[in-house]
């Protein structure tokens, strides 16, 4: 067993999560037991995650998208209420990490997108009150479209959505996961890439088209397992723990 303040100030440290402006509070977010043996990662917070959390006997769930935000009402009442008992009878803690993980070098969604297709991070992307929040990658050898496709769609179980305007060979990428929009989608294009891939789709098909630009939209769910995924055995090595990815899918 791993003692939980000792797991937390881990993650506060390694993912650096005061380094960033976030609508998300970051960190822990319901404290449970003070000793940890199994951990769920997930990418969002509810009442299926939790309800996992309790079949799985897990004493902490690490997730993306957490249950306090900043634009919502704390009060612990009606749905929050109910949704949050579950880990309060239960003693189980709830961790919470949103663009910190998105932005990590090592273990962050964007940086984990590269990964998997096999291209090296070059430079940051897309800035958040002077922070990068996504990278861009080059292949050393080109990749085409469809080959990206299908690894995409492999991988993260997803179905892409693809606007094959640009070259069929591949060799710049832009990565914002989730919920990249049209100031992700203006920085790729004046970046130059040759593929912008992001989670959900937005309104850009015409000017993809009349600039000659490649862009995926993977899902926004799909895009964001990655981040917690890698956290998986990078906990169960430090602490000793078992640490296992739970999908729970949104169809968004």
């Amino acid at each position: 067993m791993a003692q939980l303040k000792k797991i937390v100030r881990f993650l506060d440290t390694y993912l650096r999560i005061d380094e960033v402006s976030d609508s998300s509070w970051n960190g822990l977010q319901v404290e449970g037991k003070q000793e940890v043996q199994s951990i769920i990662c997930a990418v969002d917070a509810g009442k299926a995650t939790f309800e996992r959390a309790l079949q799985d006997r897990a004493e902490m769930i690490i997730v993306h998208h957490g249950h306090f935000w900043k634009p919502m009402n704390p009060s612990l009442t009606g749905w929050k209420k109910e949704r949050l008992s579950l880990l309060g009878k239960n003693k189980i803690s709830l961790y919470a990490c949103h663009l910190p993980l998105d932005r990590h070098e090592v273990v962050g969604n964007n940086a984990q997108l590269l990964k998997l297709l096999g291209a090296k991070i070059t430079d940051e992307f897309f800035y958040h009150e002077g922070k990068n929040l996504g990278w861009l990658g080059r292949f050393i050898r080109r990749r085409s479209l469809r080959e990206i496709q299908e690894v995409l769609e492999k991988a993260l179980d997803t179905r892409c959505m693809v606007l094959g305007f640009g070259p069929q060979r591949i060799r710049t990428i832009a990565v914002c996961s989730g919920g990249g929009d049209y100031r992700t989608f203006y920085e790729a294009l004046e970046r130059g890439v040759d593929l912008y891939i992001t989670g959900e789709a937005s309104d850009v098909y015409h000017t993809a088209k009349d600039a000659g630009m490649n862009v995926i939209f993977a899902g926004h769910h799909a895009t964001e397992t990655l981040g917690v995924k890698a956290l998986c055995p990078l906990l169960e090595k430090k602490f000793k723990v078992k640490a296992a990815f739970v999908d729970i899918p949104t169809g968004l």
